[in-house]
């Protein structure tokens, strides 16, 4: 590349970081806002003589109602929409449009804010992927680099959505691209910096979780660390498993139209919200109690993640706008404390010290175990708990994940989301050619 397109590559990724850094900070800000409507929504209804909890349940479902119909306006909303970014930059699949940030944010937030176990990672990449193919080509710009830009800028959104730039970098290289070309370093770096720095002029200059001092645990718990790695492997596969599985057996369901699915799903998260408000969600609440030292009874754990290790697949089924990403830190966080606490059960000492070390280290691990980028689990997990005393244990526990369920023949997720979606569109072409 030449030494002009160079700097026409750096200001447009400069740009579209600004423009997505606004919309992505933005967007966590009405997820948030939602978030704690919702939570007051429940406790009033608590409050309310006769069936009240009717009320939450209700608003659930005509939030995901909602949310299918702008799916039904602008098919490519659905879902996470990172495996159509990994699509169009193979060549695969044409680039979003603009059309789509409104589609992803309206819908994302009224999914993910009425309780949906969904992520807000999965529209954000994707917003910024549409920001970025749409400001390419504007500076008109050759197709291979209005897939490039697209691809930066979804890891800029990456980056928005857990405050975490140099994950969000990691992510368009190592989970999107699997490479480490300097033009795709150069205009991811810029997009995901500038894309931060203007989210935090909304949403604040801090990590995302405020975690307490940790003490690196001692090099003797490394086997035990590589023992939880192992599990959690196992656990990633049994989760890829149970989403395709929902995927399939909720697409199989033809007689009921999308958004009436979408409703009935809305309708069960509701249920769930009232009886366990935290048990849905997005998770960073949830999180954000495991990773500050509160204390929980093993059995509210077991609870927990026993419903959000399913909720989550049952509610990307509902093919409504939201992502797998930030439900997966939650479902590995939850193991990580569980995992504490059935240790401490066999173990005669105390080992209350290795709860949130093993919370923080599932949150990497298990995402890891799932997608199957750990350089971007861990540094996503390093950058949103500012706390690095841990990254020894977490390089033991990521390793082992990973390699276990290599070993099992589980299929990275967006992998298979991404053979899922080329399935879906060979087919439809071929009853338009009918």
């Amino acid at each position: 590349m030449t030494a002009r397109g160079s700097l026409v590559l750096a200001v447009t990724a400069v740009l579209a970081g600004v423009a997505i850094g606004l919309v992505g900070g933005a967007f966590r800000w009405c997820l948030q806002t939602a978030e704690r409507f919702r939570l007051d929504l429940v406790e009033w209804a608590h409050n309310l003589p006769g069936p009240a909890w009717l009320i939450p349940v209700a608003a659930a479902a005509l939030g995901a109602w909602l949310a299918a119909l702008f799916v039904r306006w602008q098919p490519l909303a659905a879902g996470s929409g990172i495996p159509h970014v990994e699509a169009v930059y193979d060549g695969v699949a044409t680039p979003p449009p603009i059309q789509l940030v409104l589609a992803k944010f309206v819908g994302g937030v009224l999914s993910i804010g009425s309780g949906l176990v969904l992520g807000r990672e999965g529209p954000t990449v994707h917003m910024g992927a549409a920001v970025g193919a749409q400001a390419a080509r504007h500076a008109r710009m050759s197709d291979d680099d209005i897939r490039m830009m697209q691809t930066a800028v979804g890891g800029a959104g990456l980056a928005v959505a857990f405050n975490a730039p140099i994950a969000g970098v990691l992510f368009a290289l190592e989970e999107v691209t699997k490479s480490f070309r300097l033009q795709m370093v150069l205009a991811t770096t810029l997009a995901s910096a500038t894309a931060v720095g203007c989210s935090r002029l909304i949403l604040g200059n801090h990590p995302d979780f405020a975690v307490p001092p940790v003490p690196a645990p001692a090099l003797a718990w490394l086997p035990l660390f590589l023992v939880f790695g192992v599990f959690t492997g196992l656990l990633g596969a049994l989760y890829n498993g149970t989403v395709l599985w929902f995927l399939d057996h909720v697409a199989a369901v033809t007689r009921i139209p999308a958004s009436v699915k979408a409703a009935i799903i809305g309708a069960l998260v509701g249920l769930a919200s009232v009886a366990v408000p935290l048990s849905v969600g997005d998770g960073q609440t949830l999180n954000q109690l495991l990773l500050g030292g509160h204390s929980m009874v093993l059995a509210l754990v077991v609870g927990y993640l026993a419903v959000r290790f399913f909720a989550g697949p049952i509610c990307y089924a509902a093919a409504v706008p939201g992502g797998l990403f930030a439900p997966l830190l939650a479902v590995g966080a939850l193991w990580g404390v569980l995992f504490a606490g059935l240790f401490q059960h066999v173990w005669p000492h105390d080992i209350s010290p290795l709860g949130i070390p093993l919370a923080i280290v599932g949150m990497a691990a298990f995402f890891s175990a799932t997608v199957r980028a750990p350089l971007t689990g861990m540094v996503v997990v390093l950058e949103m708990t500012a706390t690095t005393s841990v990254t020894v244990p977490m390089l033991a526990a990521t390793a082992a994940a990973v390699l276990v369920a290599q070993l099992v023949g589980s299929a990275p997720i967006y992998d298979s989301l991404r053979e899922r979606m080329a399935v879906e569109r060979g087919s439809a072409e071929r009853q338009d050619g009918q």
